[in-house]
């Protein structure tokens, strides 16, 4: 049925991308039995709810557009894991603060044999400091679940001016869109669209994408949790 979910969203992937896919979810759900991944292990809801979901991003043209994206708050590999099988040809960097999780996703490049994929163990609001990471990516994306006017802080310093941020959100933006507009602006970001579709006319889903416009303050992202704690509205 993977194969034929994807196409509903019209991603055509080979018979060798569905097969990689199969591992990864059997190499999720076998690691899932003794630490916690994911709460969704049921097969056919990893392919709708992980695999589908993670692929959707690359219906759009700056994702489809662009050469290298980081993941951030990747998880159990999620989008960023999905979007290199589907599109191998992009360079993908895996970013989270636990390091568990990326030792399980180094073992899924491994195993798959990816190529120019990468973990990468830190803060997300420590590694945007960093030379090599600042203003370094075409696209910064991720599914985490924080409010987006912090997700922004800890996302747009990534972001190379020209590029996107693109965040994953579950039902209605509009509210928490307009709540963070002054964190995007302060950021160096405008919205240039929230995208919204329905996955299997059943789950609410919303791309929010920000246009990088202008290099992003020094000062950010800032540490100490203040982007949770204190964010900017």
């Amino acid at each position: 049925m993977l194969k034929t979910y994807l196409n509903e969203i019209n991603i055509n992937a080979t018979e060798g991308q569905i097969a990689e896919l199969e591992r990864f979810k059997d190499l999720l759900v076998e690691k899932n039995k003794v630490m916690n991944l994911t709460g969704i292990t049921e097969s056919d809801e990893v392919d709708r709810l992980h695999f589908t979901d993670s692929a959707y991003p690359l219906t759009l043209p700056e994702l489809k557009n662009a050469k290298n994206i980081i993941d951030v708050g990747t998880g159990a590999g999620f989008p960023g894991v999905v979007l290199k099988i589907l599109a191998p040809e992009k360079e993908i960097l895996l970013n989270d603060s636990l390091l568990k999780r990326l030792k399980f996703l180094d073992e899924v490049i491994l195993d798959l044999d990816l190529k120019d994929i990468e973990t990468v163990h830190a803060r997300s609001e420590d590694l945007a400091h960093v030379a090599a990471h600042r203003e370094a990516y075409d696209v910064a994306i991720s599914r985490a679940v924080a409010r987006l006017a912090t997700l922004t802080e800890y996302m747009m310093g990534f972001v190379k001016v020209g590029g996107f941020m693109l965040s994953m959100k579950s039902g209605d933006i509009d509210e928490e869109a307009a709540e963070s507009k002054k964190a995007i602006e302060v950021l160096g970001g405008e919205i240039v669209n929230i995208h919204k579709y329905r996955l299997f006319d059943e789950f609410d889903r919303s791309i929010v994408i920000v246009k990088k416009v202008k290099a992003t303050p020094k000062k950010y992202p800032r540490g100490k949790n203040l982007p949770k704690t204190k964010p900017i509205l």
